[in-house]
């Protein structure tokens, strides 16, 4: 049965917020009033800001507070499309929508309804490098017009399969965590080296040598869409121990201006994500944005990305700062690293290889999860589920 469907605006005066000046002190210090961001809008409800703002702020700028059960979602940047529902009562900045509640649709409802057009929606922004959606796009939206009974319907049918993902992703976390644990519990903190192992500078350990990229492949289509899978930095970390995806390939002219580098390999960051790292899982190519680490001594790789993870924001943070924050070889290669015996690290390595193989079946049973989830999320929208 075809939905009825009603523009957003039918329902809701829909609203922004706004950005105090930077240039007065007063409204932000000792602040007590949420202020959202986008990067805030990460989660289904939203209970906390990254930052507060005071009540002359609220008096003397654009900014407003919307009230708990508020829908906000982003309308530029990076997070275009991301929303949340306000549990407090909060304001926000310019960049983010406001739906605020009302007795017809169910903050929940518009809250799943935007998830299932998030992809519309981008598609729907206008702009350069970073596209943007506006209050008045959003309010020739068609929302269905379904009635109080079936949206709590479709929200117990949705609530019970994000449930499922969500515990799916606590169990990856917790395997992931237990990584961390056993790391110290056999090696100790590796910050202060509290079990005195062997020191050496990274570089003694092993060699650095950066990926080679001659050409941006944006600016020479013609090194793309061969066999060879090319890395990027935004591949690389993200506290996975093995480098599994890539999004661009080089053909047989692209190969011939890089290189291919080992399954094995182990790969550091040195800008952009700064100190992030991976372990290859198959041959590839990297750019000059990336290092790769070549054990002179005996070392694992595997103990060298988890001894990373211990002190990435260290690292990050003293790093220094031009267009953006990079490191370069010879950062990379004072760094002191603890090595352990080399029978410790390989009792390591295989303690590793079993939580990893359990938290790569967790992983494909969550993609089928997640797949699934967005495929409900269509038919639920589109009344080949629910109906009135």
């Amino acid at each position: 049965m075809k939905n009825d469907y009603e523009k957003l605006s039918h329902f809701y005066n829909i609203a922004s917020g706004g950005t105090p000046s930077r240039k007065v002190p007063d409204f932000y210090i000792d602040g007590n009033i949420p202020w959202i961001k986008t990067g805030d809008l990460k989660n289904m409800y939203l209970s906390s800001a990254s930052e507060y703002i005071t009540e002359k702020a609220i008096e003397k700028s654009s900014a407003k507070i919307f009230p708990k059960d508020t829908v906000l979602i982003a309308m530029y940047g990076a997070t275009i499309g991301n929303c949340s529902i306000l549990s407090i009562d909060a304001a926000t900045n310019q960049a983010c929508a406001a739906f605020k509640p009302n007795e017809k649709i169910l903050p929940e409802f518009l809250y799943y309804f935007f998830c299932s057009i998030k992809e519309e929606l981008v598609l729907k922004g206008v702009g350069g490098a970073q596209p943007n959606i506006s209050i008045s796009i959003l309010k020739n939206v068609g929302i269905p017009n379904y009635s109080i009974n079936t949206q709590k319907e479709i929200i117990k049918l949705l609530n019970l399969n994000k449930s499922i993902i969500d515990k799916r992703k606590a169990q990856i976390l917790a395997l992931s965590n237990l990584t961390q644990s056993v790391f110290l519990e056999m090696f100790g903190d590796p910050v202060s080296n509290e079990k005195n192992w062997k020191e050496l500078k990274l570089s003694e350990a092993g060699d650095l040598k950066r990926g080679l990229s001659k050409h941006r492949p944006r600016n020479a289509p013609e090194l793309l869409n061969g066999p060879y899978p090319l890395i990027q930095t935004g591949n690389i970390g993200k506290q996975n121990l093995f480098i599994s995806k890539y999004n661009q390939t080089y053909s047989e002219f692209g190969l011939k201006q890089s290189k291919l580098w080992p399954k094995g390999t182990l790969c550091i960051t040195i800008a952009a994500n700064i100190a992030q790292t991976g372990i290859l899982s198959f041959d590839a190519c990297f750019p000059d944005s990336v290092v790769a680490f070549i054990p002179k001594i005996k070392i694992s790789n595997i103990y060298v990305h988890y001894w990373f993870t211990f002190f990435q924001k260290i690292i990050e943070a003293n790093a220094p700062e031009s267009a953006q924050k990079n490191i370069n070889l010879k950062i990379l290669g004072e760094l002191v690293i603890n090595v352990p015996p080399i029978d410790f690290q390989t009792k390591f390595e295989n303690i590793v290889s079993k939580i990893e193989y359990e938290k790569k079946q967790l992983q494909d049973s969550l993609l089928q999860l997640e797949t699934s989830y967005n495929a409900l999320l269509k038919l639920a929208f589109n009344g080949e589920i629910f109906n009135d």
